[in-house]
């Protein structure tokens, strides 16, 4: 019986730790017809993760909301008409020094 028990409590904990499992995204092959297809709340985890990559990139160590918003709403319009277009080398080139 405390065989049994044992095994059913390894198999059991085996279920709960596959449950908790992270996801994992390769950004370089997201494309913005992906983007524009996620939900509001994946779509505003993306553009914040592109955001702080890209202002860690670029040196920055202050977040403006104001231009967050600014930039999601402009990669968004950017994006409706790039659709095939990835996301990341669009944001690559929007970013580039001039």
């Amino acid at each position: 019986m405390k065989k049994l028990t044992l095994m059913l409590a390894c198999g059991a904990s085996l279920f709960a730790a596959s449950a908790q499992a992270q996801v994992l995204i390769d950004m370089r092959r997201v494309t913005c017809a992906d983007y524009l297809a996620m939900s509001p709340a994946d779509a505003i985890l993306a553009s914040a993760w592109l955001s702080g990559w890209f202002n860690q990139k670029a040196g920055y160590t202050t977040v403006d909301f104001k231009a967050f918003e600014r930039n999601v709403e402009n990669v968004t319009k950017w994006c409706g008409s790039n659709p095939n277009e990835t996301l990341m080398n669009g944001l690559q080139r929007a970013t580039a020094p001039k």
